[in-house]
């Protein structure tokens, strides 16, 4: 399973789904599904703007967490 830690770095950085949307240019859509981990899918240019907003890594955005 891939974990989705956007919801917690838009914590830290006292965020929310509309300001992210805003900032990067991504669908609103886009980040309200990467915030619930409901994504199916991301696209290398929506990870390369968020790691570009929050100034983190992709292992820092995302985790492999096998499943049990």
């Amino acid at each position: 399973m891939i974990r989705c830690h956007l919801a917690r770095l838009m914590g830290e950085h006292k965020m929310k789904i509309v300001d992210v949307a805003r900032e990067t240019g991504l669908n609103r859509n886009t980040v309200t599904l990467l915030y619930k981990e409901t994504a199916q899918r991301i696209d290398l240019e929506a990870l390369d703007k968020l790691c570009t907003l929050f100034e983190c890594e992709v292992s820092d955005l995302l985790e492999f967490q096998k499943d049990e």
